[in-house]
């Protein structure tokens, strides 16, 4: 099913909306909450990356509105994004919007969250499981390790521009006792590497790329982080990556489907 051309709202009863996490694509990671919501939703708004298993779960008459943003792809502005939730909640719609992973992270949530409520439209979150920590179990590892990464940080690998930020905290980046997972970041990993060595981490430094997680094309690469960054310059994979690196990812096997 396809969204209407325009979401009037002169409807006097006002639904709601549910910010609704997917996980890392895995039907049976979503939570029970998660799946009720989809399953009264009269709307679901959802990302490129929530598949078909996930979308099983609405009901035969419910409108199913494609609005995921894919880098270098035409893709609906965050604006009308909004406008077409607000629009439905307002005639009564119980909406939900589907993102990957979890709303909180990295998936511009805030800017959803600040409409409805400028729209005096109740809206609910429910989290899923971010794929950083999905990835760490599909690893089969931890992130934290006594005496080895006492912290785990999460960081955007590119700007509005698609660059990397100019005002990344590159000393906080290049700790040795952390975990570093990087969200979009393979277009942008290889300056972010020459910063982080220049600010002395070592080019040794155990690094993995995990591309497509939750999709049956899953496919990890590891390496060095000067190993991985040099792979990742030379040739970028076409799914989505989420890039790790830290001493806690030592001894994680190379190239793995």
């Amino acid at each position: 099913m396809t969204a209407s051309a325009s979401v009037s709202s002169d409807a006097t009863s006002l639904g709601s909306i549910a910010l609704i996490g997917g996980g890392p694509g895995d039907v049976d990671l979503l939570t029970l909450r998660a799946v009720e919501r989809l399953r009264a939703a009269d709307v679901i708004l959802y990302d490129d990356l929530a598949g078909d298993e996930i979308l099983s779960f609405a009901r035969p008459d419910a409108e199913l509105i494609a609005v995921g943003k894919r880098a270098g792809h035409p893709s609906p502005r965050q604006q009308e994004v909004s406008r077409l939730m607000i629009g439905y909640a307002r005639l009564g719609k119980r909406v939900v919007r589907v993102k990957s992973g979890d709303p909180s992270i990295f998936a511009r949530a805030d800017e959803e969250i600040s409409a409805a409520r400028a729209a005096g439209v109740p809206i609910e979150i429910v989290p899923g499981i971010t794929t950083a920590t999905a990835a760490a179990a599909y690893l089969g590892t931890s992130l934290t390790k006594r005496g080895v990464a006492r912290r785990v940080q999460m960081v955007t690998g590119h700007d509005l521009n698609g660059r990397l930020p100019a005002d990344l905290d590159m000393a906080a980046l290049a700790d040795p006792g952390a975990t570093t997972c990087v969200f979009m970041g393979k277009a942008t990993f290889a300056a972010l590497a020459d910063k982080l060595i220049a600010q002395g981490l070592s080019g040794e430094t155990p690094t993995v790329v995990v591309e497509s997680l939750g999709s049956p094309s899953t496919h990890v690469i590891a390496g060095s982080l000067t190993e991985i960054a040099g792979r990742l310059a030379a040739a970028k994979p076409l799914g989505p990556c989420l890039i790790l690196y830290g001493a806690a990812l030592a001894g994680i096997g190379h190239d793995k489907m």
